[in-house]
């Protein structure tokens, strides 16, 4: 018999049993460390946390009721170690094993014209957006094709909400140094975009 208990991990309530409890702690820390010279440190930290949450979710299914050591090590090994946010996880890693990074198809929305579908496909693809959109106007103009295509695929595709997504829709693994590149990356967008005025 073990002793469990009841946390709030990215807005979701799990049941740990107490040596899960102790790892995921650990981890956790550790990843505050990392973060805590970066200047978006709590966005990312509350992502990461999303992030775990996702996988744990994945894990527990419909029948499993509490989170195990096991589980919690297996998510070690896709989101990565402390180290690898600011560089340093050395080659004493203690995991090595990477998982291969999913590719998903999303509406992109963050460069959208309409809905995002054409650039949520040339992501996805890795070709440049105007390819995508030139394709569907012609497919529009040589008969209604293009446009039912389109509306078609604006429902059923969704739309990339979380750094996850975002991540999913390029096909880059979504672990703790891509997540913080992602907000570095906007971080620095944001400042110059801001310098240009």
């Amino acid at each position: 018999m073990k002793k469990t208990m009841t946390v709030n991990l990215g807005g979701m309530v799990y049941h740990i049993d107490d040596d899960a409890f102790d790892v995921l702690k650990k981890y956790l820390e550790s990843i505050k460390n990392e973060l805590k010279n970066i200047d978006t440190n709590d966005e990312i930290y509350n992502d990461i946390e999303s992030r775990i949450s996702e996988l744990l979710n994945e894990r527990m299914g419909t029948t499993k009721q509490v989170v195990t050591v096991k589980d919690v090590e297996e998510i070690i090994v896709i989101m990565g170690q402390p180290g690898d946010i600011s560089g340093n996880s050395g080659a004493d890693q203690e995991y090595t094993y990477r998982k291969k990074p999913g590719k998903r198809m999303y509406r992109d929305t963050d460069n959208r014209i309409i809905g995002g579908v054409c650039s949520g496909l040339a992501a996805y693809w890795r070709v440049d957006p105007t390819i995508v959109r030139i394709i569907f106007i012609l497919l529009a103009i040589f008969g209604m094709a293009g446009v039912l295509i389109y509306l078609i695929l604006w429902i059923v595709m969704p739309e990339a909400n979380t750094v996850a997504q975002k991540l999913e829709m390029r096909g880059e693994p979504v672990n703790l140094s891509s997540i913080r590149d992602f907000f570095v990356n906007e971080f620095e967008n944001v400042k110059r975009s801001f310098s240009k005025k």
